[in-house]
């Protein structure tokens, strides 16, 4: 993969020095009026970004069809794109949203844990250790706009946010399922759920690898809200001013102190969590569950 040499750079580095990746092509790419001089939309091949002209809040819309699959280069475009955000002091808030109908992100890219080697399956990780980092720490207001289904890794990225809008659509289902593709969720996955739910809804939700509709992910406290779907952007939109009206540097600290002890029990065990993470991805069993795996989903393709 062109990017795994790549990700060992900081992506804050990478952005800061104008860096640019093989198959990220970051850039801006149209300007938008009555933003200040070099406000412009911008974004890269798989994540568009859009100002909104007056409220200090960006759309960050994900748009890698057909699912919004988290591949390796999908993540640091996301990420760069936030670091990007959070370097514009114009910016308070972002709301995430994805570009592809019908669903919010399928999560991580198993095509990225399959057949590959070693060192591949450690640099994918470290990627997905860092857009849990950066979004789940970030001094923005993040508010997610669900429009479509959400499982294991797309629900863990709405989980980083501060507050979950999702469409009421029945398919629209949102969860960590990994045990019912025969992974364990790393523990950093099942902190940020139970940070959510509580103990016992995320012991549950975790060792069933329960996909929750939206009237029980309403209940069950893993969503905040949930509306017609032509109205999850502008009810995110909503959300995000009313987070806005308290003044930054309390809501940030606030928000920093409340998830300190997560953040780090993932910084100070990072190398340990990539060779777990590694060690167990590469074991035959798991292997051969998940080649079965994307074999059902090509004959469900074609």
């Amino acid at each position: 993969m062109a990017l795994a040499a790549a990700v060992r750079v900081p992506a804050r580095v990478l952005l800061r020095a104008g860096a640019r990746l093989p198959g990220v092509a970051l850039g801006l790419t149209e300007r938008v009026d009555g933003w200040g001089d070099g406000a412009r939309r911008f974004g890269s091949q798989r994540v568009l970004v859009e100002p909104d002209a007056g409220a200090g809040v960006a759309v960050m819309k994900l748009k890698n069809p057909p699912v919004n699959t988290l591949s390796l280069e999908f993540l640091t475009e996301l990420v760069i794109c936030l670091e990007k955000l959070e370097n514009d002091k114009s910016f308070r808030g972002v709301v995430l949203t994805s570009d592809c109908p019908g669903v919010f992100s399928a999560g991580l890219d198993l095509t990225e844990m399959c057949g590959k080697s070693p060192a591949h399956y450690a640099e994918y990780w470290k990627a997905v250790q860092e857009l849990w980092l950066q979004f789940y720490q970030s001094n923005l207001v993040l508010v997610s706009a669900i429009n479509g289904a959400c499982p294991a890794g797309g629900c863990l990225m709405t989980l980083t946010c501060d507050y979950r809008v999702l469409a009421d659509n029945p398919r629209y289902c949102i969860g960590l399922n990994e045990t019912q593709l025969g992974i364990v969720a790393p523990f950093w996955f099942k902190d940020t759920l139970e940070n959510v739910i509580g103990h016992r809804a995320a012991e549950r939700a975790l060792q069933l690898g329960l996909l929750f509709p939206p009237a029980e992910a309403l209940q069950v406290g893993i969503v905040d809200q949930v509306v017609p779907e032509e109205q999850v952007q502008s009810t995110a939109l909503s959300a995000i001013a009313q987070w806005m009206t308290i003044p930054d540097h309390a809501r940030q600290l606030t928000k920093a102190m409340m998830r300190k002890a997560t953040a780090s029990r993932l910084i100070t065990q990072r190398d340990a969590d990539v060779q777990n993470f590694v060690s167990f991805i590469s074991k035959d069993s798991i292997q051969k569950s998940l080649q079965l795996y994307l074999e059902r989903l090509k004959e469900k393709k074609g």
